[in-house]
């Protein structure tokens, strides 16, 4: 059976605008030779801090961009370069879960009218057999019928994101890409709206691209993490592992910005990734992530470590893998 989605050494550069005729063109580095695999069933969760490039990933995939080269497979078809009219039947395959659950949604539309449109633009349903489908939607993802009619604005923050959702559902996909689904909403919410999507890839054997920047909640969701720094993936490999056991020091140091609730534990000495990520129009030479990295050496200055895996299911891109990152005892501060 061929994966659900893959995506082989995918790339998106963005030409600047030039402030004369003579100053050379220079690019913004989005996504720098991406390659991931996502299996039917299975959730692989994409993460790292804002502007590494996730949601622009979310895009490619998704073909909302077009890829500056590297290749896109869903179910085993190549979708890279498909124009619009072959790729239409396929998007019923792939759908998507915006970030805002404020702007992803038409103001001007009632609720039932936004669940029932893909429906509606496909040809599946019309009249009362498809006001009966998206009331079963509403029904699923917790809403109540009678809220149909109900606009956007009539919802809150939660109940919108239940309702893109339902839309996303509308088609029967196979797989969901939901680019920071929860991160705009409460702690609380964020738990409902996770568990549903939990509920609902065991019902439907759905295949998810979660994407966040809070580790702790794609650990919680994913059976595999992908961990993305200034465009490109630096560590994969099955969730507990990559959590439990980081190799990169990327993924040390967004694991300690992990708020801790226990007190206890929350007196061990962390260290989050010191200053800010560099600038995607002028990426550092090497690794990318050498500026900020405590452990860097002058090979990680000049050449770039590529993707190697280190054991099974897990890969990395750090010369010094392998290494003794962390202290085995952490230290606890005075």
């Amino acid at each position: 059976m061929p994966e659900v989605l893959s995506a082989r050494n995918l790339a998106k550069r963005f030409a600047l605008p030039r402030r004369s005729a003579f100053e050379p063109r220079a690019f913004l580095h989005a996504v720098d030779g991406v390659s991931f695999d996502i299996a039917p069933g299975e959730t692989l969760g994409l993460v790292g801090e804002s502007g590494c490039g996730k949601s622009t990933v979310a895009r490619l995939v998704t073909r909302l961009l077009e890829p500056t080269s590297g290749s896109i497979e869903l179910d085993g078809t190549d979708i890279t370069h498909l124009g619009r009219a072959a790729l239409r039947p396929l998007r019923r395959k792939m759908q998507m879960v915006f970030q805002d659950p404020y702007g992803s949604l038409n103001p001007r539309r009632t609720a039932g009218d936004i669940v029932g449109e893909p429906l509606v633009v496909h040809g599946i349903a019309r009249g009362r057999m498809l006001e009966e489908r998206v009331r079963q939607l509403f029904a699923r993802v917790g809403l109540r019928a009678d809220q149909m009619a109900n606009y956007p604005a009539q919802f809150s923050g939660g109940q919108r994101q239940r309702l893109a959702i339902a839309r996303a559902l509308a088609l029967d996909p196979t797989i969901i890409v939901a680019d920071e689904p929860v991160s705009a909403l409460d702690v609380s919410i964020q738990a409902q709206v996770i568990n549903l999507m939990a509920d609902l890839q065991a019902e439907r054997k759905l295949s998810y691209l979660f994407i966040a920047h809070d580790l702790a909640v794609v650990r919680h969701i994913s059976q595999r993490i992908a961990v993305m720094y200034l465009g490109r993936i630096v560590e994969s490999g099955p969730a507990t592992r990559v959590v439990s056991a980081p190799l990169h020091p990327y993924t040390h140091g967004l694991l300690a910005a992990v708020p801790i609730p226990d007190p206890k534990r929350a007196r061990v000495r962390r260290s989050p990734p010191r200053g800010e990520v560099p600038s995607p129009i002028d990426p550092p030479k090497g690794c990318h992530f050498h500026p900020r990295c405590p452990l860097a050496i002058e090979r990680c200055r000049e050449e770039s470590p590529q993707l190697r895996t280190v054991e099974s299911g897990r890969v990395v891109a750090c010369h010094l893998a392998g290494a003794e990152i962390l202290p085995r005892k952490p230290r606890l501060s005075a």
